[in-house]
């Protein structure tokens, strides 16, 4: 069954053979008329997708997802459920980056939203206040009560819920803001994540098709940047808060109730959990969990998992009392 993307437009559905050709595999299949109409992580993907297993980290996921086909690796084969075909490549994220190419082509370039008018030549003008020089997209929807400042982007297809307040100098796209959010001046929300993969000496960028979602009375800090997800999406959870220029990379899921200080930075795929503080200028590596009600000191490196209710600090991020006897 086709999903519909609000953003990008999918061009599946595309046939089995065709992806194995692009892929250049030797893996095939007796049906190869088989037609995959989406590409998903393993959380996701149904019975018509097709989606990838890059890593051990992901085996829990891997053993229960319900995709047709998965590209991945013969030594992570056998995580794979029976009902699972394997396509067996070199390079599994290179392989993912080449098909998603193929399904969403326009999710590739970051290019200008060519349909942005001012505010005041469109429907959406007596919906909110707003300052100076405010571009508005094609199908934005917005909530009641919206204050939007001055030389403020929101792209084609954003929708803004009810009583939120809208920086200048912000840029939104590719974003589901819901209610009672404020984002603070000069934030870019929804813009593709950081992901490239060598081949040949070129750099070749990794398609992200996901979105940002922020959810009720989240705020966002001035100068904060949030990347849309790749396969999944980017998400900031309930009565969240960002200080000033924190980033927040692609596929990256916070949880509620959540406090971020300044100049924090999250590798992509990382999840946090509900009541977690950081301290400022923290950074969190890729693909890691952070558990609920966890505190990390401001400056601190964290580079593997956190159990809940855990307090550390430092680099590498250790226990905190382990961190403070060593300095006394």
């Amino acid at each position: 069954m086709k999903i519909h993307n609000l953003f990008f437009q999918n061009k599946g559905p595309i046939k089995i053979s065709k992806i194995l050709q692009i892929l250049k595999t030797d893996s095939s299949f007796e049906n190869d008329n088989f037609e995959i109409f989406d590409i998903k992580d393993l959380s996701n993907a149904g019975k018509d997708d097709i989606s990838f297993l890059n890593s051990m980290k992901y085996r829990d996921a891997a053993a229960i997802t319900k995709a047709s086909f998965c590209i991945t690796t013969n030594k992570l084969k056998y995580f794979l459920p029976k009902s699972c075909k394997k396509i067996i490549v070199d390079n599994v994220l290179l392989s993912i980056a080449m098909i998603s190419s193929i399904f969403y082509p326009s999710s590739i370039d970051d290019e200008f939203d060519n349909t942005v008018e001012k505010i005041e030549n469109t429907k959406n003008k007596d919906k909110c206040k707003y300052g100076m020089n405010v571009l508005i997209g094609k199908h934005v929807k917005v909530g009641k009560n919206l204050f939007i400042g001055h030389n403020t982007i929101i792209e084609t297809k954003v929708i803004i819920g009810n009583n939120c307040s809208i920086g200048s100098n912000v840029i939104i796209r590719n974003t589901i803001i819901k209610n009672s959010v404020k984002i603070l001046d000069g934030c870019v929300i929804g813009k593709k994540g950081f992901g490239f993969f060598p081949k040949k000496h070129k750099n070749i960028r990794y398609p992200h098709i996901g979105i940002v979602i922020i959810n009720d009375n989240a705020e966002i800090g001035c100068g904060s940047t949030i990347d849309r997800g790749s396969l999944s999406n980017t998400i900031i959870g309930k009565n969240t808060f960002l200080d000033n220029q924190v980033h927040i990379a692609h596929n990256v899921k916070i949880g509620e109730n959540c406090m971020i200080a300044g100049q924090v930075g999250f590798a992509g795929s990382s999840t946090i959990g509900n009541n977690v503080m950081i301290g400022g200028q923290a950074g969190v590596s890729g693909h890691l969990h952070i558990g609920n009600n966890v505190q990390i000191g401001g400056g601190s490196g964290v580079i593997k998992n956190v159990p809940d209710n855990s307090k550390i600090m430092g680099y590498p991020a250790k226990d905190l009392r382990k961190f403070v006897k060593e300095f006394k």
